[in-house]
């Protein structure tokens, strides 16, 4: 894949540039900040040579509020292909929920003091990069937070609210059932009720399982 990294730390940039070059992945560009993250996906873009995915810091110079995730929120509004894997210390809750909410794939944010394995990191990245979901679940717990509309999800038992969040967290329903300590069957048996009780019929166009997590998201 090829990847473009925004993060304003030089040794954490470099890192990442090798860490994902050392796996076989290209990262074509790195950068500090939120306009020449903007500026260097517009560049490859219009040569014909776009990223398959961004990896974005939340907060960068000049002001180290929150210029990453907002330049990722304008880069997915031009370019609606483009993965976007937001890695950062925080949470910044409103354009989280923008940036989720305004998109039915290719979407990540993790936390980076919760990132406790290189391999599974790199594997987000590639998810993202092909269209998947990667959410640390202190990432939703804080966006379920900010809501008070709890009522779409209270038909759900504990155990289909348990399923749901983890497909919140990008999981297969292999790797809900081994988190679970359940059969794959069960899991399919929970994700059809999730589906039904939130409303969401088979469609040929609709993805059932990212349109019920971001009705998870904004519940």
């Amino acid at each position: 894949m090829r990847v473009v990294i925004a993060e304003d730390s030089v040794l954490l940039r470099e890192g990442l540039t090798r860490l994902l070059n050392d796996r076989g992945h290209e990262v074509v560009a790195g950068v500090g900040d939120g306009e020449a993250l903007i500026a260097a996906v517009r560049r490859l873009a219009d040569a014909g040579a776009a990223p398959d995915v961004v990896v974005a810091d939340v907060r960068m110079p000049p002001t180290h509020t929150d210029e990453g995730v907002r330049a990722a929120v304008q880069l997915r509004q031009r370019y609606p292909d483009l993965g976007v894997l937001v890695l950062s210390q925080y949470v910044e809750e409103q354009y989280a929920t923008e940036l989720i909410a305004g998109s039915s794939r290719g979407i990540g944010y993790l936390l980076k003091d919760r990132v406790a394995d290189v391999g599974e990191f790199v594997e987000a990245v590639s998810r993202v990069a092909a269209g998947g979901t990667a959410l640390d679940p202190e990432v939703v717990a804080q966006l379920l937070g900010r809501s008070r509309k709890q009522h779409v999800l209270a038909g759900l038992t504990p155990r289909e609210g348990e399923v749901l969040g983890l497909m919140a967290e990008g999981r297969t329903n292999s790797a809900i059932a081994r988190q679970l300590v359940v059969s794959h069957g069960a899991v399919e048996k929970h994700v059809s009720n999730i589906f039904m009780k939130l409303g969401l019929a088979q469609s040929d166009t609709d993805h059932r399982r990212v349109l019920a997590v971001l009705t998870y998201l904004n519940s």
